[in-house]
């Protein structure tokens, strides 16, 4: 049996905005979009990733005015990626290894989705509780 590749359980639908939004309008396109995370742009170069949980921790926690602030203020710039081909498997060692919870998923020709550790659960193990989680349809 082949090993599973990146391509086959990546998400392809990749939501980015750009470093000037604001933390209210990407938790509404979050909420809109049901997704966890944005990945954010400066022009055409990308520059990070926020999360729902960024946008919590590290700016309503803080105080900051979800109304003014900026993603420029709560962006992760540490990249971690990986290619289409890679397998599963060696995208969750990486991910391990560098504590991180996705990996943008990149080609030839830049973006091309990204990959969650809910994604590697549903699909290494969909029977283990995180599996389970991630497999089952979102509550609103």
């Amino acid at each position: 049996m082949a090993a599973t590749t990146v391509r086959e359980i990546m998400t392809r639908d990749v939501i980015s905005l750009q470093v000037d939004v604001t933390l209210e309008e990407a938790a509404r396109t979050m909420r809109e979009r049901d997704i966890g995370d944005v990945v954010v742009a400066e022009d055409d170069r990308l520059v990070g990733l926020v999360t729902d949980r960024d946008i919590v921790i590290r700016a309503v926690a803080e105080g900051m005015d979800p109304t003014t602030a900026t993603l420029a203020s709560v962006t992760s710039r540490d990249l971690v990626a990986v290619q289409p081909d890679d397998t599963a498997q060696s995208a969750a060692l990486l991910m391990r290894e560098q504590a991180v919870r996705r990996v943008l998923v990149v080609d030839e020709q830049g973006l091309c989705g990204i990959l969650s550790i809910g994604d590697l659960a549903t699909e290494i193990d969909p029977d283990s509780v995180l599996g389970g989680i991630s497999g089952a349809p979102p509550n609103s």
